[in-house]
């Protein structure tokens, strides 16, 4: 679907209604996107904007300790993120009070599933990713599962959310570790031999590190793998080499 740094995007979903809040991470997590945490009310929304801003706010109209439109002005004038709002309130005025106060969409529930992902990675794209990027990003970043590997800035990095007390979690690669993936996504699907990582990794004079590249790729799983023992992305070719499966 889309590139994948968008997947990386925190998204914070303010809304009281505990099984819609469900329902959005649900869909959203389907979709690829990890980082999504919730709250239920604008204080509780601002303690965690002074925690750690995301870059994108789903945020209700009503709210049992105000209005979102009062706490997206609030949000915005100290923070400069996206607002999508979703809301039950489907009164043309409140939509164009919304738009009008800067909000970059309204949609009124009930919903579509798959709009509410398509509008959100439209205003996704549009502010943190414009045109004539996304060949880059697509080059700087690599989606295993719910691992996600960057090269810019040489670490994988996994996600859960605050409600299931899941953190974050980034592993720094080094420069070897980083060559093999690179190596191995240029062939991705297909086995690249031992001799093939070794000089890609020690040059023309290889010979004698097999068990050095062993390491690095045991080390490797420990980072991109949920299960380094059953690999499900790095596997073994018996006796040729190794393969990134697509």
């Amino acid at each position: 679907m889309q590139h994948g740094y968008i997947y990386d995007c925190r998204i914070r979903l303010v809304d009281d209604n505990a099984q819609l809040r469900q329902m959005v991470k649900d869909i959203l997590k389907k979709e690829g996107f990890l980082h999504v945490d919730t709250a239920t009310n604008c204080g509780e929304c601002r303690q965690k904007c002074r925690e750690g801003a995301p870059d994108l706010i789903i945020l209700d109209v009503g709210l049992p300790d105000g209005d979102g439109f009062s706490l997206m002005n609030e949000i915005r004038a100290q923070f400069n993120m996206p607002v999508l709002f979703l809301s039950a309130r489907d009164e043309d005025c409140d939509r164009l009070l919304g738009l009008g106060l800067g909000a970059d969409d309204y949609m009124t529930k009930p919903f579509l599933p798959r709009e509410l992902v398509l509008r959100l990675s439209a205003i996704l794209k549009r502010t943190y990713f414009p045109p004539g990027m996304a060949e880059r990003q697509q080059e700087d970043v690599l989606k295993l599962g719910n691992r996600i590997v960057d090269f810019g800035e040489g670490c994988v990095r996994s996600s859960g959310t605050k409600d299931d007390g899941k953190t974050e979690q980034i592993w720094k690669l080094t420069a070897k570790e980083i060559t093999i993936l690179k190596k191995l996504n240029e062939n991705r699907g297909r086995i690249v031999t031992f001799d093939a990582l070794s000089q890609a990794l020690w040059g023309d004079f290889y010979y004698g590190y097999e068990n050095s590249l062993m390491v690095h790729i045991r080390r490797l799983r420990e980072k991109i793998e949920e299960n380094p023992s059953q690999p499900r992305f790095l596997t073994t070719a018996r006796g040729l080499g190794y393969k990134l499966e697509k």
